[in-house]
């Protein structure tokens, strides 16, 4: 795995703003790069996702990155309609997307959101576990097929942002469930069907997704995530604490000084 490295801010609002920064800075310079056409970044949801969202609107610098040239995928997705308050491209699309669409600096084009339930209530109703996880895994392979007709035969995110619960999982990652354990390179994306944090069902980035980033970045805040934290930091790849798997080729742990309180 590659070498951690931590960041300790002040407090969630600081922290918030720290990630922000850094995700537009390193946007300008990856679009610097000679011969580089885009960025693709994964972007999360959740307390501290949207408090970067919101300070990316609110940065000076989000006027110095040319959007046109950014796609935004994201590393996990409540499987849910598609209008659900509890997606989290809604939840995004309310701080930060549809703004940037309205002014015309990000192409619609360039969303791309994984797959909603299309399903009505009654249907999800009645349906067996089987049926349910078939409904999963077909979502899964449209997003997988996504990446790699958008990224190629073997796609790779620039940069993977995410959370992390009190739980420590990451993504849809969690403890007991088997996804964190999928270890094969030709398995991007994977239904979760048991999500002990409502609602149940989700989609989620597999570990060999997330590894090939050339910028993996897990944040988290408060005195809350800190037993989290250290269980993540114990030992790597810990099935009991998910995001103790986190990897990439720049893996950086940010953290306010209450999630980092028991390290």
């Amino acid at each position: 795995m590659t070498t951690r490295t931590t960041i300790i801010y002040r407090d969630p609002t600081i922290l918030a703003q720290a990630v922000a920064a850094r995700t537009l800075l390193t946007i300008g310079d990856l679009l610097a790069e000679p011969g580089r056409t885009r960025v693709d970044i994964a972007v999360t949801g959740g307390t501290d996702g949207n408090r970067v969202f919101h300070e990316l609107l609110a940065s000076p610098l989000t006027e110095a990155v040319d959007w046109s040239r950014v796609h935004i995928w994201w590393g996990d997705e409540r499987f849910v309609a598609a209008d659900s308050d509890d997606r989290n491209v809604k939840q995004a699309r309310g701080e930060f997307l549809d703004a940037m669409t309205g002014a015309g600096l990000l192409p619609e084009s360039n969303i791309h959101p994984m797959p909603a339930d299309t399903r009505s209530d009654e249907e999800i109703a009645a349906a067996s576990p089987e049926q349910t996880d078939a409904v999963l895994a077909a979502a899964a392979a449209e997003y997988q097929a996504e990446l790699v007709a958008e990224l190629g035969p073997e796609p790779a995110l620039d940069i993977a942002m995410f959370g992390m619960g009190p739980d420590a999982h990451f993504a849809s990652l969690f403890p007991g469930l088997p996804q964190v354990l999928i270890d094969d390179p030709h398995v991007l994306v994977a239904g979760v069907r048991d999500s002990p944090k409502p609602p149940p069902l989700r989609l989620t980035l597999t570990v060999p997704m997330i590894a090939r980033s050339r910028h993996t970045w897990v944040f988290t805040s408060e005195e809350r995530k800190a037993p989290a934290v250290a269980a993540a930091f114990a030992r790597p790849r810990n099935p009991q604490a998910p995001s103790s798997f986190a990897d990439g080729q720049e893996l950086l742990w940010l953290i306010d000084k209450g999630a980092a309180s028991k390290l």
